[in-house]
């Protein structure tokens, strides 16, 4: 175990996807009592990405299956004042397939959150590079709880990393969004 947490929360049961389920685990492995956003630079240990996160984060690694592109997501995370922050990134055997593994990557996250995508452009990262940025308002849970996602896409050379921000539309700050995604830079 990565830390012990004193918090004591009851979660309803989820039926996910397994990209969405990759995605909550590594959040609930970093989930605290709401503490304030602590922004720090993160790197990623193979994944050439830093991105600022608002808290400690955890990293897990599973294999998903991106539209029949079978692959290993390793996923670094943190969750702070009732959102989460993660870039999840894939390492490619050929670069050619960028672009079908970043939409299999977009679409499943959308269709995830039950979700519709409300914004979408072109962006240039800290570093310079160009990623697709979406936010898309969406439901989660067997509830049907409101969330708002948002995300970039970008590659860079045999990876393709995915940095996205989720929670309550409430919870989740416009100014946490813009730190989060405006941080995410590719590295090496």
């Amino acid at each position: 175990m990565l830390f012990r947490s004193t918090c004591r929360r009851s979660l309803p049961a989820l039926a996910l996807p397994p990209l969405a389920a990759l995605l909550l685990g590594a959040m609930l492995l970093v989930s605290a009592c709401s503490p304030a956003l602590n922004w720090r630079e993160v790197r990623g240990t193979e994944a050439p990405f830093s991105v600022l996160l608002p808290a400690k984060p955890a990293t897990h690694a599973r294999g998903i299956d991106l539209n029949g592109l079978k692959v290993t997501m390793s996923m670094t995370a943190a969750e702070a004042s009732g959102a989460s922050f993660a870039v999840g990134a894939v390492k490619l055997a050929d670069p050619a397939q960028h672009a079908a593994a970043l939409a299999a990557m977009q679409t499943a996250m959308v269709r995830n959150i039950r979700g519709e995508i409300k914004r979408q452009q072109t962006v240039r990262l800290a570093d310079g590079s160009s990623a697709t940025e979406i936010e898309a308002a969406g439901r989660v849970g067997n509830h049907g709880q409101p969330v708002l996602l948002a995300a970039r896409f970008a590659s860079k050379g045999i990876w393709v990393v995915q940095a996205v921000a989720m929670g309550e539309p409430d919870k989740l700050s416009r100014e946490a969004i813009e730190t989060f995604l405006g941080s995410l830079a590719l590295t090496h």
